[in-house]
C-alpha cells in the first residue's frame, strides 16, 4: 500500500483537497468553542448540572444567541460533512487541478462566509448567497462522479 506521502506526490489535486477540508474541520471546531463561549457569556446551559455549576437552575435555559450558534454549527454539520465525501472521491478521478481547486476553494471561502454572516445576523441574502454558492460547487463535483461512475458500470 502507497504511503500518503506517495499518493500526494502523485497527485496535484489530493493535497488541496485535505487543505480545504482541514481549514473547514478547524472552522466547525471555531464555531463549537464559539458557542460555548455564549452560554458562558450569557449564562445560558442545555444541562441542569452545568447550570448549577454556573450559579444555579435558573441559568437552566435556552437563549437566541446560543441557539444561533447552534443552527451555525448544525448547518456546517448538514454541508461540510457531504462535502468531505464529494470532494475526496472526486480527488481521485483526476480532474483538471486547477478546476478542483477551485471547487475546493468555493466552498470553503462560502462556508466561512456564511458562518460570519450567520454569527453576526448579517444580510441574509449575504448567507443564502455563500450557502447557493458552495452548493453549485458540490453539486458540480457529485454530478461528475456521477458520470465517472455510470461510464464505469
Amino acid at each position: 500500500m502507497p504511503s500518503l506521502g506517495l499518493v500526494m506526490e502523485s497527485s496535484q489535486v489530493l493535497p488541496a483537497f485535505l487543505l480545504c477540508s482541514t481549514l473547514l474541520i478547524i472552522k466547525m471546531y471555531a464555531v463549537a468553542a464559539i458557542t460555548g463561549y455564549t452560554r458562558l457569556r450569557k449564562k445560558a446551559f442545555a444541562n441542569p448540572e452545568d447550570a448549577l455549576r454556573h450559579g444555579g437552575l435558573q441559568f437552566y435555559r435556552s437563549d437566541p444567541d446560543v441557539e444561533r450558534c447552534l443552527r451555525a454549527h448544525r448547518n456546517d454539520m448538514e454541508n461540510i460533512y457531504p462535502f468531505l465525501f464529494l470532494g475526496f472521491i472526486y480527488s481521485f478521478l483526476g480532474p483538471e487541478p486547477l478546476i478542483a481547486w477551485i471547487h475546493f476553494l468555493v466552498v470553503l471561502i462560502a462556508r466561512v462566509v456564511h458562518t460570519v454572516a450567520y454569527l453576526n445576523k448579517m444580510n441574509p441574502r449575504i448567507r443564502s448567497g455563500a450557502y447557493i454558492l458552495a452548493q453549485f460547487a458540490c453539486v458540480s463535483m457529485a454530478l461528475q462522479i456521477l458520470w465517472e461512475v455510470v461510464h464505469h458500470l
